[in-house]
């Protein structure tokens, strides 16, 4: 085992063993399930290409051999940023084939991300895409990050070229038949401060969380699912994603953005049954003209952020599916509400734990269980959740209690049926005047208002109160600053609370992964406002 990764303590490991959660196997082993059986049916679709089961997994042996043939190794760590297409899933899916471990980058990272990330897993590799972005040639980054980090020797081109050889003519390559236990993939954190933190995770613990997701979602042979979050975060990739779509004989669909353009051609074409989505997208899906190309979806899952209870029950009117509220976290645990809840829980919870063993605490400050009901923070532990992140004992030391419960972070609050309702986080509070306010909560008053699409809640640093209240808000009419405050009144909401600062947006910036990104937002007021 690479050393930086933090292993399960043998008397979990030897009770998910037993009870068969941990299967000791390669994820390639369900993954190609659906092919043995029948390598006709189609299985993959971006906006070029087609491709069988048959034909998808010949690709995958080929690219493995050609990865082999330039040096890469088993236990070889190879950084992958490439956007959503079939050549994304035919390049990570080779790498399992290989033996490689893929490094889950994604396009919106930059220079000191990639170094760090490569730095951190020992890289020997880079893949990117060889179309340029408008503020990056992928390919001259990718030389910087092999040149700084000394481990780097390869760069490789859109997952199919290295030194303008392809990949793709070196025969099949055998299968590596990784155990269980070994690392299958690093996932990224999606914090919004700071590098990224690296997630390994194994066949073992990524198998079971494919495998519970798919359950939930009620994935099948039918099962079209549109790809279009960029394919390496963990909800599209996994949750269940384009892995339990294969895992369970469906069609991958890949689109290059989940923008009108990127995704509304492919949906018309090859009709959707699923799709994953962050709230900012899941608004501008349902106020698009165009929303009638996304017909054919059945579930649309929403997670990534809160979704506010007013936007969450607008879903099925206006795209004519059921919503599916996923709240989960590249590290571990996963909450779906299930497809046959009733409405009151899909639209104002956050869904429950998806296993069994997964176990939950919600803490307050001291970490003494709060009553049910009360707003503490999220701690758990379980079969698909990491005791630590890989190389970072400092953080592990604040982000993992003695016992091996991960800090999610999380404010939430739990019903009697153990659904969880977010509340947001314990480090996104704005502080003023010693009053501790939950920027979510601002936020959650803010979108009740009907002209009011998305919003962000801020602190403004204050000489005198320490922070003072902003709101950035995307709009669809008018609205005054004075509208809002009258809207706190109306909800008998502490005067405190009450936002002092309106900043009207086109659109809210948001992170790699698509979350909203607040630390933007500060910088863009800290220049505007001369702090």
């Amino acid at each position: 085992m690479l050393k930086g990764f933090v292993e399960w303590p043998e008397d979990f490991a030897s009770r998910f063993r037993d009870a068969g959660v941990w299967r000791g196997e390669s994820m390639l082993v369900d993954l190609q399930a659906p092919a043995l059986v029948d390598p006709s049916p189609l299985a993959l679709i971006d906006a070029n290409a087609t491709l069988n089961r048959g034909a998808m997994w010949t690709a995958v042996a080929q690219r493995a051999a050609g990865l082999r043939s330039i040096g890469l190794n088993v236990g070889d760590r190879l950084v992958i940023q490439l956007p959503n297409s079939n050549n994304f899933v035919i390049t990570f899916l080779a790498c399992l084939w290989a033996g490689v471990i893929p490094v889950m980058a994604l396009p919106g990272h930059r220079r000191g991300e990639l170094i760090h990330v490569a730095h951190t897993t020992a890289a020997k590799g880079i893949c990117v895409s060889s179309q340029p972005a408008p503020d990056v040639d992928f390919l001259v980054l990718a030389g910087q990050v092999a040149k700084e980090v000394p481990s780097v020797e390869y760069v490789i081109e859109d997952g199919s070229h290295y030194l303008q050889m392809s990949l793709d003519y070196y025969g099949r390559a055998p299968m590596y038949e990784a155990q269980g236990c070994e690392i299958a993939l690093f996932l990224l954190s999606g914090g919004t401060t700071g590098l990224p933190k690296l997630i390994a995770r194994t066949h073992n613990d990524y198998a079971y969380n494919i495998r519970t997701s798919s359950e939930v979602t009620e994935l099948g042979p039918h099962s079209r699912y549109l790809v279009a979050l960029p394919a390496g975060h963990n909800f599209p990739l996994g949750c269940p994603g384009l892995l339990g779509t294969i895992s369970h004989g469906g069609v991958v669909i890949m689109a290059s953005s989940p923008s009108e353009k990127g995704a509304f051609g492919l949906a018309r074409q090859h009709l959707p049954t699923l799709s994953s989505v962050v709230p900012a997208i899941a608004i501008s899906w349902m106020q698009s003209e165009a929303r009638d190309a996304l017909s054919s979806l059945t579930v649309l899952q929403v997670g990534g952020a809160r979704l506010n209870p007013e936007v969450a029950q607008q879903v099925k009117p206006r795209l004519g599916c059921t919503l599916q509220q996923v709240f989960g976290m590249a590290e571990g645990l996963l909450n779906y509400t299930h497809l046959d809840d009733p409405d009151h829980v899909i639209i104002g919870t956050q869904g429950r734990k998806v296993s069994s063993f997964d176990e939950i605490k919600i803490v307050d400050e001291d970490d003494h269980p709060v009553p049910l009901g009360q707003v503490g923070e999220l701690l758990t532990r379980g079969p698909y959740t990491i005791r630590g992140y890989f190389g970072a004992p400092e953080h592990n030391s604040r982000s993992f209690t003695h016992d091996g419960y991960y800090r999610s972070g999380d404010l939430v609050r739990s019903d009697a049926e153990g659904n969880l309702i977010v509340e947001g986080r314990s480090n996104e509070h704005i502080n003023r005047g010693g009053e501790k306010i939950s920027a979510e909560e601002i936020e959650n008053i803010v979108l009740a208002h009907p002209n009011v699409l998305n919003a962000a809640a801020v602190g403004i640093p204050d000489h005198v109160l320490g922070e003072r209240i902003c709101v950035f808000a995307e709009v669809s009419g008018l609205i005054e600053l004075e509208d809002l405050r009258i809207l706190f009144v109306e909800r008998g909401v502490a005067t405190f609370k009450a936002p002092e600062y309106l900043e009207i947006v086109e659109a809210l910036p948001v992170t790699n992964v698509g979350k909203i990104d607040k630390v933007k937002l500060r910088r863009q007021l800290n220049s505007t406002k001369g702090t």
